[in-house]
């Protein structure tokens, strides 16, 4: 163990954030400052030693359920299976007030039941819904607003792949993670429809034009193109619950599913399996460099005494669990304005999670709350991903109209933090259902 004070892990960790913030890749920022603490605590011997971390991390089991999960999400998206969707849950939220605008965050959470991407979520619904909210004269802000924010929920309703990341990094259950995350997921769902209901029942003009219901007949048969995507998430989140597969096991379930359902629509060909694969496998290898770069990060504070250094230091403030996550949260506010979610959250795990495991708080626990911080980054100005992903899709007007949009649901994912506090219970009995 090397002798380092809190000051110098300050400085490294102030770098970490200084130079993600300048627009360096975060995979190099991780690996050029695991290598200068290295060969300047530990000596070049152990700096030698990436070689071997790079490949024990991108051999975890765990994370070889990332690009399943990415071509499942693919698959799914160009079978048309989200379209099909997308019109039936509008057929059945639509009476609510606000109409379809429901059925963006309904089908935002649908699709992120198989998706495990935030930034496909949001292209998706996106392009789905963008050019009948146009014709119906909706109020911009809002609509977009609801895409940009349900899409954060892709990260949040099993499977995540942040959760993947994060279980690999902590050596948390992935299982468990995925079982913490329903409840607040389906409860960030609902609060974020009860937002578009205050909002329309304030302003009715912003929902736009209403039209004539479908005759239920129709809404009946077409509740049966909810069957395949459901059915995948059954299959795939049924068997990890149960205990029947692993979530790489079922993730690989998934792809053969959702590829044979292809086909049985008549959507299957070589062309469309030759763009799923180029599509996964650029995500995998941004995701798996980030993921390598930040496990040799993690080695190389280990050697130091990183964890045991932060313990000690917190340990002797006398800090409460509350006031540490007071703290975090206001951290990962600003975070969330410069550094993309998976960005903030892999460089924050090395240096945040031994103390909050200091503290005694659950890793499980921990770990939606780190989820949700994330998502809040994912809609905060300037840098916020989903908000330049709907902008884009968009293809018109100006980011500021998004940003309005996705300012009363950004206040409702604090407001869902403050839950999960008070009320951990939220988080945490579905797992301890699960293990009792």
């Amino acid at each position: 163990m090397s002798d380092i004070s809190i000051g110098a892990i300050g400085v490294g960790f102030l770098l970490l954030i200084g130079m993600m913030c300048l627009g360096l890749h975060v995979a190099f920022v991780m690996f050029f400052l695991s290598i200068l603490a290295a060969v300047l605590y530990l000596g070049l011997p152990v700096a030698l030693e990436y070689g071997t971390q790079f490949w024990s991390a991108n051999n975890n089991f765990v994370l070889v359920s990332v690009p399943l999960f990415v071509l499942l999400g693919e698959l799914l998206v160009r079978g048309g299976f989200t379209d099909r969707m997308y019109k039936s849950l509008s057929d059945w939220l639509s009476p609510l007030p606000g109409g379809l605008l429901h059925s963006n965050i309904g089908a935002s959470a649908l699709f992120a039941a198989v998706s495990g991407s935030s930034v496909a979520t949001a292209a998706t619904i996106g392009t789905v819904a963008l050019p009948t909210f146009r014709e119906r004269k909706y109020n911009a802000r809002l609509v977009l607003g609801t895409i940009a924010a349900g899409a954060t929920l892709g990260i949040l309703i099993p499977p995540s792949i942040n959760m993947i990341i994060y279980g690999a990094m902590t050596n948390t259950s992935v299982g468990k993670l995925y079982a913490a995350g329903v409840i607040p997921g389906l409860l960030l769902t609902a609060l974020f429809m009860a937002v578009v209901v205050v909002a329309c029942l304030w302003r009715p003009d912003w929902a736009g034009k209403k039209e004539a219901a479908s005759p239920l007949r129709d809404k009946l048969l077409r509740l049966l193109d909810l069957v395949p995507p459901l059915g995948v998430i059954v299959m795939v989140m049924g068997s990890i619950y149960a205990g029947w597969a692993t979530p790489t096991e079922s993730a690989a379930l998934g792809v053969v599913v959702s590829a044979l359902l292809c086909a049985a629509y008549g959507r299957l060909s070589i062309r469309m399996l030759h763009e799923s694969f180029l599509t996964t496998m650029g995500i995998t290898a941004m995701i798996m460099l980030i993921a390598a770069a930040a496990f040799y990060l993690n080695f190389v504070l280990g050697m130091m005494g990183v964890p045991d250094i932060l313990t000690q230091f917190v340990t002797g403030m006398n800090a409460t669990p509350g006031q540490i996550i007071l703290i975090l949260t206001l951290l990962y506010l600003i975070l969330g304005c410069f550094l993309d979610a998976l960005a903030m959250v892999v460089g924050t795990i090395p240096i945040v999670f031994p103390i909050v495991v200091a503290l005694g708080i659950d890793p499980v626990w921990f770990g939606i709350f780190l989820v949700i911080m994330a998502e809040l980054a994912l809609i905060t100005p300037p840098v916020g991903m989903n908000l330049y992903v709907v902008q884009g899709v968009r293809g018109e007007g100006n980011i500021i109209d998004v940003i309005y949009g996705v300012m009363p649901f950004l206040l409702i994912m604090l407001l869902l933090v403050a839950l999960i506090w008070f009320f951990p219970a939220i988080v945490m009995w579905l797992p301890s259902f699960m293990a009792g």
